[in-house]
């Protein structure tokens, strides 16, 4: 197979970028990572040099640019079959479609109130009603789809697949800002947070010195 680079941002603070990082390690492709640091790209001429959309992630194989996240899972997902990126089964592999398509879409709340910070640890807090209703939805995406789909196994559809490189970075934000949960949703959380290769992010982000605000500041 030609090389494929991903173009991603801060590991700290980029989701998307974790979201379609974590979909090539799924599919086990060899990949190079060319990294554009968001804070010192604010007029993004660096990244609309991969992609007209001027956003990160962006894959490129040879001469094509796939520029959106969902886009890049469904196309690793094809370039290696056999790696069970999408359940076998169809119900199964629809909901685990839907599951990504309503994270790519929404959750404007999370995402605006706890924006992504791998290294951060914030005080438990009241966020509002639209971030509760949020988390609420997404634990019981959770709960509902482990109780399904997840057989034996600790992760939404038992082993690991594109749902879960798609809610990682939830995970992460939950544990940043100390947002409570218990049973099932607690169990999946953490087993997500301990994927090998979801670790080898955290850490990564961890040692990344860089600032982006007003994500750095956010309460």
């Amino acid at each position: 197979m030609s090389s494929l680079v991903l173009v991603l941002g801060n590991k700290n603070f980029s989701s998307w970028s974790m979201r379609a990082w974590l979909a090539l390690r799924l599919a086990g492709l060899p990949f190079e990572e060319r990294l554009i640091w968001l804070d010192e790209d604010a007029d993004r001429e660096q990244r609309l040099q991969h992609s007209p959309a001027g956003r990160v992630p962006v894959l490129l194989h040879d001469n094509v640019a796939i520029w959106d996240s969902l886009a890049i899972a469904e196309y690793v997902a094809e370039l290696s079959p056999d790696r069970g990126l999408w359940p076998a089964a169809r119900v199964a592999r629809a909901r685990a479609r839907a599951l990504c398509a309503e994270m790519h879409a929404g959750f404007t709340a999370i995402r605006t109130i706890m924006p992504m910070n791998c290294r951060a640890r914030r005080e438990p807090r009241d966020r509002g009603p639209d971030v509760a209703a949020e988390v609420a939805r997404v634990t019981a995406l959770w709960e509902d789809t482990r109780r399904e789909f997840g057989g034996s196994g600790p992760l939404l559809f038992g082993t690991p697949t594109l749902a879960d490189a798609f809610f990682a970075p939830v995970a992460s934000r939950f544990r940043t800002y100390a947002v409570p949960l218990t049973g099932a949703a607690a169990a999946y959380r953490d087993a997500v947070l301990d994927l090998p290769d979801v670790c080898i992010w955290l850490e990564q982000a961890a040692a990344e010195t860089h600032e982006l605000e007003p994500f750095a500041s956010m309460p």
